[in-house]
């Protein structure tokens, strides 16, 4: 038992920066450049997957809403384990488990590239998404907790202009494998990339693990949310109590079935209605399956000792709007990437400038999260800022929508595209930046996790409903009904974001 202990304990242990690094001035850019290889390694799977599709349909005799499995099973799982991975980063040390999380991703993929069948590999994809939540469920944490609070804006828009790089070579890199090599390149391109992952982590990343487990807020009943009511118990007087649980912190396994639950059954009636082979009732009962699941999730959470999804962080002044304009933001990114190249083959477009115009989208993304917060004003907050992204994300999307109805030629899609995704990297960082900082720091963790849930969640929704609006309605009028619907979800964005009013 001993040697046993001694071994997990060798495991766990995280190696400091070398001195000659930690000394320097840029050591912390360093280590969101090792942040930015996971953000742009997990966001390279989720926009070269995409690509696979036909040649996955081809291989393995599956219609399309079979295919988009590859993407939901990755979805599902992070959506699931970004929480419960958050909580437990905080205990062991977020270096350690983001280093595992590199390790657990390539070799998925390793096995993902190998597999023979469709059912392997869903079943690759769905442990990739472990080592990927290990990832990002510690990402932004690193990176706002590692760097001077003066350049955590900056540090996350730098996280999201790698994540948007990814997202924007996908497209070229995955139609350039499938067209020379193979599908199966498409996750075997991974384990490279998470070699010097590793490698770069360990070096120089700060050691991160806390010497005790950190209390997570727990709302008081029948109280409001407030400061009082965060990072705290309520003791015999009535007053906080700060410390562990006195259950020594169990886990919420069932909070995490029921999470995963919810998700799962609402996307499987989203697959079903979208041409899944399903009984036509199964639509219905699978709703009701995750209204019920999402019900007695909420009541779950309630008397948790040690909630997956935490109430009194989402309590948390300005966290809860905070969450919704996030997943909002991803599923605003999500929908055209996966709509995008059905309109433009449907217009009549060469699949080689469908994949350029597509790649507007996030290469404007990536653009506008690193460098166009500095062409705003400088006293504008970060409240004003996301309104901005969210104003500008509403009129390129209505630009998509109306531009084909118009007649006008296919390529000129690139303008609403380059729009949107500079709305969205004006949004998406300074909404960060805004959770993070309501967010109490020895949570940062669980609050990172919770935020990129909410980001899975949203790509998720991305992924369903374009092939739910294609196949209700048909491309041109499926699609032009869905990128309307988007443009209505960036108004409620801008109501969302909104200054924080302190109790």
């Amino acid at each position: 038992m001993n040697a046993a202990s001694t071994l997990t304990a060798r495991l766990l242990a995280e190696r400091p920066r070398p001195r000659g690094i930690a000394g320097r001035r840029y050591a912390h850019w360093l280590a969101v450049g090792t942040v930015c290889l996971g953000a742009f390694l997990g966001q390279l799977t989720a926009s070269v997957t995409a690509l696979v599709y036909p040649a996955l349909q081809h291989r393995f005799d599956a219609g399309f809403a079979a295919v988009e499995w590859v993407a939901l099973a990755y979805l599902l799982v992070l959506v699931a384990l970004l929480a419960p991975i958050g909580r437990l980063s905080d205990l062991v040390g977020r270096k350690t488990v983001y280093l595992g999380g590199f390790a657990v991703f390539g070799l998925a993929s390793l096995g993902a590239g190998f597999a023979g069948g469709l059912g392997t590999l869903v079943a690759c994809r769905a442990v990739q998404a472990v080592g990927g939540a290990m990832m990002q469920a510690n990402s932004v944490a690193l990176v706002a907790r590692g760097v001077p609070g003066h350049a955590m804006r900056r540090a996350l828009g730098v996280q999201a202009a790698a994540q948007g790089l990814g997202l924007a070579l996908g497209p070229s890199l995955g139609g350039l494998l499938v067209a020379h090599a193979s599908w199966r390149w498409v996750f075997w391109i991974n384990v490279p990339v998470a070699v010097v992952g590793i490698a770069a982590g360990w070096f120089l990343l700060p050691r991160t693990r806390p010497e005790a487990a950190p209390a997570l807020p727990r709302p008081r009943p029948g109280a409001a949310a407030g400061p009082a009511a965060v990072g705290s118990r309520v003791g015999p007087a009535g007053g906080p109590v700060v410390g562990p649980e006195p259950d020594g912190g169990r886990f919420d396994l069932a909070g995490l079935l029921l999470l995963g639950g919810s998700t799962t059954a609402l996307l499987l009636a989203l697959s079903a209605a979208s041409g899944l082979p399903l009984p036509a009732w199964a639509v219905a009962a699978l709703l009701a399956a995750a209204a019920l699941c999402a019900l007695a999730l909420v009541r779950q959470e309630r008397r948790a000792t040690r909630p997956i999804l935490a109430p009194g962080l989402v309590n948390t002044p300005g966290v809860r709007p905070g969450l919704a304009v996030a997943l909002i933001g991803y599923l605003l990114l999500f929908c055209p990437l996966v709509l995008g190249p059905v309109l433009l083959a449907e217009a009549g477009l060469p699949t080689a400038r469908s994949g350029l115009v597509i790649t507007v989208l996030p290469a404007a993304f990536a653009v506008a999260a690193t460098v166009g917060g500095g062409l705003l004003p400088r006293g504008w907050s970060d409240v004003a800022r996301c309104r901005c992204g969210a104003v500008l994300a509403g009129a390129g999307l209505l630009g998509c929508a109306l531009l084909p109805a118009l007649g006008a030629p296919a390529v000129l899609l690139a303008g609403p595209l380059l729009v949107l995704g500079g709305g969205l990297g004006l949004l998406l960082p300074a909404n960060n930046a805004l959770v993070m900082r309501a967010i109490p720091a020895e949570c940062s963790a669980v609050g990172g996790g919770m935020v990129n849930m909410a980001r899975s969640l949203g790509t998720a929704l991305g992924t369903a409903l374009p092939v739910l609006g294609v196949h209700l309605a048909g491309p041109a009028v499926g699609g032009r009904a869905v990128l309307l619907a988007l443009a209505a979800v960036a108004g409620l964005a801008v109501l969302l974001s909104r200054p924080v009013r302190r109790r």
